[in-house]
């Protein structure tokens, strides 16, 4: 299950190398899917984009939040439900491929679902708001405050959602990331016995993966550097770590401890006074692995975040896996 934005394209170009990666693992007999928090995009166009980058897709490929919030609705209020849609295309398509009814702010309604919709009106909004805090049922696709676009990082749906909440004191259901309904929805419709959440953000694809209950693969194309990742607690912390979609295709060796610190395949990790330190050589998935757990142990044991300010990164292109 891959995310996208970071670990299959960063904006509107495909990330180095991950087009390949993906046909080779296609090749090796894994099922792939594309899963995305992003309601306003249907899966057509997603797949669309994604064949454009030569990556191959279907549209039956992608799973979105605005898919996971109506088989919610579906599954609570039955098909043929009416739904307020406060959101995008790709929010009402996902709702009449359910067999519900979207409707306007101000008509009879079973539930009404919100996600990121860039032409959402401010009237819409404020029926909308009214209504929940009348006691209109209320989910929403995603609660992701940011959102990247061509001019920077912008707001995103949670910003609307924290505004809703706020003014109706009601905390709505929420279908995405890292909340687990997106992910059992792509489970259910795509299949497979031991599902791998991929993605590049800590608190929204990891921590989804940890509730769950699947395992996850961290990749570092997308947001998530070494503060963050010697930072991370318990559940943000990926089952496995590779610096691209590379790492589906390679072992992943187990880290091993010595009592001062922790080896993986030629590197050796420890922190002493508070620094965390690396020797050794190898492969530069093997370093990051290495970090990670060494500072993670360090900051379980501690509670505090190693010192990595004198920690070099080895350069990808010139360390061979």
């Amino acid at each position: 299950m891959l995310d996208l934005d970071g670990v299959v394209y960063v904006g509107s170009d495909a990330v180095p190398g991950a087009a390949e990666h993906l046909r080779a693992t296609s090749a090796a007999g894994m099922r792939i899917a594309f899963i995305t928090n992003n309601a306003a995009r249907p899966p057509e166009t997603v797949a669309a984009h994604l064949t454009d980058l030569g990556v191959a897709a279907e549209a039956t490929d992608v799973v979105t939040s605005a898919q996971a919030a109506a088989g919610l609705v579906r599954d609570r209020f039955g098909a043929g439900a009416r739904v307020v849609r406060l959101g995008g295309p790709g929010l009402e398509a996902a709702l009449r491929e359910v067999g519900l009814v979207p409707v306007e702010a101000d008509d009879d309604a079973d539930a009404v679902v919100s996600g990121y919709g860039p032409e959402v009106l401010w009237r819409d909004i404020m029926r909308v708001a009214v209504r929940v805090r009348e006691g209109l049922p209320w989910l929403a696709t995603n609660a992701d405050l940011t959102i990247p676009t061509a001019f920077g990082v912008a707001p995103g749906h949670g910003v609307l959602v924290e505004t809703l909440a706020r003014f109706t004191g009601v905390t709505p259901v929420v279908a995405g990331k890292p909340e687990r309904p997106l992910l059992d929805e792509t489970v259910r419709r795509v299949g497979g016995r031991r599902p791998l959440m991929v993605g590049d953000r800590l608190d929204t694809d990891i921590e989804g993966a940890h509730r769950a209950e699947v395992d996850s693969l961290l990749v570092l194309t997308g947001v998530t550097g070494l503060a963050e990742l010697v930072a991370a607690r318990p559940e943000h912390r990926p089952t496995y770590l590779s610096v691209d979609l590379g790492g589906l295709l390679v072992p992943h060796p187990e880290p091993v401890s010595d009592g001062a610190g922790w080896t993986v395949a030629g590197w050796h990790a420890d922190v002493r006074d508070g620094r965390l330190t690396v020797s050794g050589a190898g492969g530069v998935d093997d370093w990051w692995r290495s970090v990670a757990v060494a500072a993670w142990a360090h900051l379980d044991a501690t509670g505090t975040v190693a010192d990595i300010t004198a920690l070099g990164i080895p350069d990808a292109a010139g360390v061979g896996r």
